[in-house]
């Protein structure tokens, strides 16, 4: 079970009140070479830009393999598991996608890698569920430029 559902659950009425601010701020998250590989693996997707740290230095102006976009986007969920509370009578929450996703930055292997969470909406559609959407930044450490920005949606059902 994911440690998220361990955190102590917080009322719908909380939740509510976070909307307009910065719920918080993941840890550190390292994309190296081994993780970009596995994940190359599982897509099916093994361009050189990812895979060939030696071709990747000589043949592109980012200096080395870089992670796929979809790893770092990805890689939001463990960081929403830090972060996000989760609510009193929750049974489970899905993702719903995104109305906007762009990513700006590379992530270069070898990086680190976090998630800034805002929640900019949380609308009851019926009583047992929740539209939740969340403006999500994703830092690249040493970097001015984020990795993504997203906005991105939950539905959250409750018992």
């Amino acid at each position: 079970m994911n440690e998220v559902w361990k955190k102590p659950p917080i009322p719908l009425d909380a939740y509510l009140k976070m909307v307009g601010h910065e719920v918080g701020v993941s840890s550190w998250h390292l994309v190296d070479q081994g993780r970009i590989n596995v994940y190359a693996d599982v897509i099916e997707d093994h361009q050189f830009i990812h895979v060939d740290p030696e071709r990747a230095r000589r043949e592109t102006a980012f200096g080395n393999t870089v992670a796929h976009g979809f790893l770092t986007m990805s890689l939001m969920s463990i960081m929403s598991y830090e972060v996000m509370p989760v609510i009193e009578g929750t049974t489970m929450g899905v993702n719903y996608g995104f109305d906007k996703l762009r990513l700006l930055s590379p992530v270069r292997a070898g990086s680190r890698v976090r998630g800034r969470f805002t929640l900019t909406e949380a609308t009851l559609r019926k009583p047992t569920e929740l539209l939740s959407r969340t403006n999500v930044t994703v830092e690249i450490e040493g970097e001015t430029k984020p990795a993504l920005v997203a906005d991105w949606i939950g539905l959250i059902y409750f018992a």
